[in-house]
């Protein structure tokens, strides 16, 4: 099939010929035009239809691709799932369009390769087409630029779906002239399309050859010896698309220009700016970029690029390389967000000291030595001497710092507004420790999980503290009378302790003494007063063994309550610590363990995506 220009499309009257000619004759009666018409209809109902003429074109399914590309794209697809609630849509747009340009390729055709044909203004990329395609499909000349849209050449029926995923208007899509190109069977399934100038003055022009390049399987690169090192190509495409080094050509065109050893020069230069940019170079049976030279003009070196194209599409893993590689540079993209620089996790010392700076906000030592020092208290007004209580109870009477309204008195508001401040400090660190060497996101996400469980933190521990009492914490603090129950405040007293068994034989054995005492006291001034016979031993001996025997009570019972006393104590620290615990890890350590699983997921999926790296990143 031969070029057909802009100009010539729509013109004519029907007849398939500009101008009303058919084969070769000027009609201009009106029944040799209706003849001429008619064998034009004629013709086209029995001739075989063109790729551009299809009303429904033939379309193979995609085959299951083999190897690793379907697992990571599964893999790809999970992380961008699960990141979603992490991660903003800019970060993840990459890896999203990756997984839906290889869906929509997975459903078209596996036995084509589409392979653009690129290059800037005058490298001769047009003349490369047409002696590829053995016909002048695409327009070449002076004029610039020469190609305007993307030109399609498809050697086997099929490729319709593809060439409407490129978006390559009917008009424009060919078939290779009848020859030994076209009957080439290593050839047999390539799509070939001429691109715009990439360095265009038309910014149209220029999207045109972005949008293509990012749909194609393969881009044979057309450079020439004037722009090989334009820094256009080379930081915009070639840098960019370093890791589909197996899927490109870089071709040195025009080499008829050069004199001498200059092309082989030339050449070698090209090759140190491809690695400069990155690109790995098939050389020594290495995969990589295919790099040479030819003259397009004078056929010198095309039959071999036709050679190296044909292995290329008979391979048919084309389509399957050029997604791996959009995998790998959406997986590099991703790096910066999922990797981390150590090993982030929370450990059990941190769980252990962010649990022992809730327990000192909350004051749970102090309230353990509270309520040992309550258990002794309770212990000396139990089996104390009548006159030791007595005397107690005048010292401390409207004392504001007696022990017995200290029980009752609120926490004042500034050691309040500590506890709260070690509470959020405690709350900090731990949140710091789990999000140190995770990636911006993830920290941040870390942070705010801790932060929010923190929210309200003071008061639950204070609700907790008071459940974690012995029986009768609920009452204290003043409770009102229509039920609505008032939590301790952090660091109140601790709850009145329960007696021991043995109280009330203490008490019972204090009485006596104090019966003692006041029998023989009784005893000696009824003998002062003449009101009973005189005889001072008894007496004295039944109150002396009353006035000794009380003091030795209270400093057996006092000896024996240590023990108990120590361990009441322990107990109730032990019992807010728990609680203080417990209110911690519900309320921040395991939310922040949540973002830790679930950055664990992510990574679990990232390291999937990126384990069978085709490009090494």
């Amino acid at each position: 099939m031969t070029a057909v220009t802009d100009e010539d499309q729509g013109k004519g009257d029907g007849t398939g010929k500009p101008d009303g000619r058919a084969d070769g004759r000027w009609d201009d009666g009106l029944i040799a035009r209706r003849a001429a018409a008619a064998e034009a209809r004629e013709a086209e109902e029995t001739a075989p239809p063109t790729p551009a003429e299809d009303a429904e074109p033939q379309v193979e399914a995609y085959a299951p691709a083999e190897g690793p590309l379907p697992t990571r794209l599964d893999a790809l697809r999970e992380l961008v799932g699960l990141s979603r609630a992490r991660l903003d849509r800019e970060t993840l747009a990459e890896a999203g369009r990756v997984l839906d340009e290889a869906a929509a390729r997975q459903r078209l055709s596996s036995r084509h390769t589409v392979i653009a044909v690129a290059g800037a203004t005058g490298s001769g990329k047009s003349t490369l087409f047409n002696a590829l395609a053995g016909a002048p499909i695409s327009d070449t000349g002076l004029r610039r630029p020469t190609t305007s849209q993307p030109i399609a050449c498809s050697w086997t029926d099929g490729a319709a779906g593809l060439l409407d995923r490129l978006a390559v208007p009917g008009r424009l899509r060919r078939r290779p002239h009848p020859g030994p190109a076209a009957f080439d069977e290593a050839l047999q399934g390539l799509v070939l399309v001429d691109l715009p100038d990439h360095d265009s003055a038309a910014t149209e022009h220029r999207d045109q050859v972005d949008r293509v390049l990012a749909l194609v399987d393969a881009v044979i690169w057309v450079v020439d010896p004037e722009k090989y090192a334009d820094a256009a190509l080379h930081e915009r495409y070639l840098r960019p698309l370093a890791g589909h080094a197996e899927v490109t050509f870089v071709v040195l065109n025009q080499t008829d220009r050069l004199p001498g050893e200059a092309a082989d020069l030339v050449l070698d230069d090209l090759r140190r700016l491809l690695d400069e940019d990155g690109i790995a170079l098939g050389e020594h049976g290495e995969p990589g970029a295919t790099v040479m030279s030819l003259s397009a003009l004078t056929g010198d070196g095309v039959p071999e690029l036709r050679e190296m194209i044909g292995r290329f599409v008979s391979d048919r893993t084309a389509a399957t390389r050029r997604l791996s590689a959009d995998v790998d540079a959406a997986a590099a993209r991703l790096r910066k967000v999922y990797v981390a620089d150590g090993r982030p996790g929370l450990g059990e010392r941190a769980r252990e000291e962010f649990t022992d700076r809730l327990a000192e906000a909350v004051g749970a030592a102090a309230a353990g030595q509270a309520a040992e020092r309550e258990w002794r208290r309770n212990a000396s007004r139990a089996c104390g001497t009548p006159w030791l209580r007595l005397w107690r109870w005048y010292e401390n009477r409207g004392l504001p710092g007696s022990l017995d309204r200290m029980g009752q008195a609120l926490t004042p508001p500034e050691e309040e507004l500590t506890a709260r401040q070690r509470v959020e400090q405690a709350v900090r660190i731990v949140a710091d420790d789990a999000a140190d060497g995770l990636p911006g996101p993830w920290a941040q996400a870390v942070r705010e999980a801790a932060f929010t469980g923190a929210q309200g933190l003071p008061e639950a521990l204070d609700e907790l503290a008071a459940k974690a009492g012995t029986p009768g914490a609920s009452k204290r603090g003043g409770g009102t009378e229509t039920g609505r129950s008032t939590v301790p405040q952090l660091g109140g007293r601790p709850p009145k302790p329960p007696r021991p068994k043995w109280w009330p034989a203490a008490v019972l054995a204090q009485a006596s003494m104090t019966l003692l005492q006041i029998f023989g006291g009784l005893w000696l001034v009824g003998q002062i007063i003449g009101v009973l016979e005189p005889g001072l031993v008894t007496p004295a001996l039944i109150m002396l063994a009353g006035v000794v025997g009380g003091p030795l009570v209270e400093w057996a019972c006092a000896a024996a309550i240590r023990g108990p006393a120590r361990r009441y104590g322990q107990d109730a620290e032990r019992r807010l610590r728990e609680a203080a615990a417990g209110c911690g890890r519900a309320r921040v350590l395991d939310p922040v363990a949540a973002e830790l699983v679930r950055y664990r997921e992510v990574r679990e999926r990232y390291v999937t995506v990126t384990e069978f790296s085709t490009t090494g990143r």
